[in-house]
């Protein structure tokens, strides 16, 4: 069956190019490390570092893959990938070199609650539309009080700046969240969603 909104041959090109968009920025991506690796010493990846990044990449496009397929609904695919792309940063942000404090503070650990918020949220929510905006609405919120816990028990506390970075990091991870759950509050109200293409 066709995607929505796309008609003829030029219409089904053009779907199945975005749809392998992602997937040639990952490899881009992963290539980049590799690349910056032969001009400078600042770069020092290991194995270890090309495997995490390439499974994150691989998984993040996997589900980007699934939510096309599920739907055409343009409101319910940007909000997939802003979601997305919000876990992406903030998984990658706290390997490479954290949030609170460096990368070996347990104290990042917070983020995993983020995490499973968004995650567990979604699966009670079975993808729907409506659910989902309240899973990215409560996931803003418990980005918004990691944040205020970190620097209210002084986690991390390296500078005078410390709590400025926190605060700005937690303001733009929250209006990711948020972002993605106007998207999908729209996509509730629009033409199909993954229910409707069961």
């Amino acid at each position: 069956m066709a995607m929505a909104g796309h008609t003829g041959n030029h219409g089904g090109r053009r779907g199945h190019l975005w749809r392998r968009a992602p997937w040639i920025a990952a490899a881009f991506l992963l290539l980049l490390p590799l690349v910056a690796m032969l001009f400078t010493d600042e770069m020092d990846w290991d194995e270890t570092d090309f495997i995490v990044f390439g499974a994150m990449l691989f998984g993040a496009c996997g589900a980007w893959e699934l939510a096309a397929r599920m739907t055409a609904n343009i409101a319910y695919r940007a909000a997939v990938a802003v979601a997305l792309a919000a876990a992406f940063i903030l998984v990658w942000m706290n390997l490479a070199v954290g949030i609170v404090g460096s990368e070996d503070n347990p104290a990042n650990l917070i983020y995993a609650g983020v995490l499973a918020v968004a995650l567990l949220g979604s699966l009670m929510a079975r993808f729907r539309p409506g659910g989902m905006a309240l899973t990215l609405a409560a996931t803003a919120l418990a980005q918004t009080l990691a944040g205020a816990i970190a620097v209210l028990a002084g986690w991390g506390s390296t500078g005078a700046n410390w709590p400025r970075v926190i605060v700005v990091l937690t303001a733009f991870f929250a209006a990711l969240w948020l972002l993605s759950a106007w998207l999908f509050r729209r996509a509730g109200r629009g033409e199909v969603t993954a229910d409707a293409v069961r």
